[in-house]
């Protein structure tokens, strides 16, 4: 009797850059692995978002992996992307008016713990002055 290997504990994301109602494409991101709350981090993959504002190719993790972590550069995004929108966006903040870039915060960390097997969607909604996570499907 032969056992079928276990399926591949994976993750994808996608961002929806909420001021503007659209993907956020071109969003450069970090996907770190580590086992145990105390394990060290490791770098284990790397992407863009694509045109969909989507990330489909991360690698699956590796065995043992109990943590995993996605970092999103959104502070190049955001200073590449400086529509009407995000300005007026800002006008209606009580944000200070001097800053380096078009972003509140310029990166973004989501760390979640997954379990051997499942497939983790982790969307990213995002705007100049907050964003918000959540396990989708």
């Amino acid at each position: 009797m032969s056992s079928e290997p276990a399926a591949p504990t994976s993750v994808s994301t996608h961002i929806l850059d909420t001021s503007v109602g659209r993907p956020a494409e071109g969003v450069a991101l970090t996907l770190s692995v580590r086992s145990g709350s105390d394990g060290a981090w490791t770098a284990h993959g790397a992407s863009r978002t694509d045109a969909d504002g989507r990330c489909k190719d991360l690698p699956a993790l590796p065995e043992g992996t109990t943590h995993v972590r996605l970092d999103f550069a959104v502070e190049e995004y955001f200073r590449s992307h400086q529509h009407s929108t995000h300005q007026q966006a800002e006008e209606q903040q009580d944000a200070p008016r001097v800053r380096d870039s078009g972003a509140f915060f310029p990166e973004v960390a989501i760390t979640f713990a997954v379990k051997p097997g499942e497939h983790y969607h982790v969307p990213l909604l995002l705007n100049p002055f907050g964003y918000s996570v959540y396990r989708g499907s």
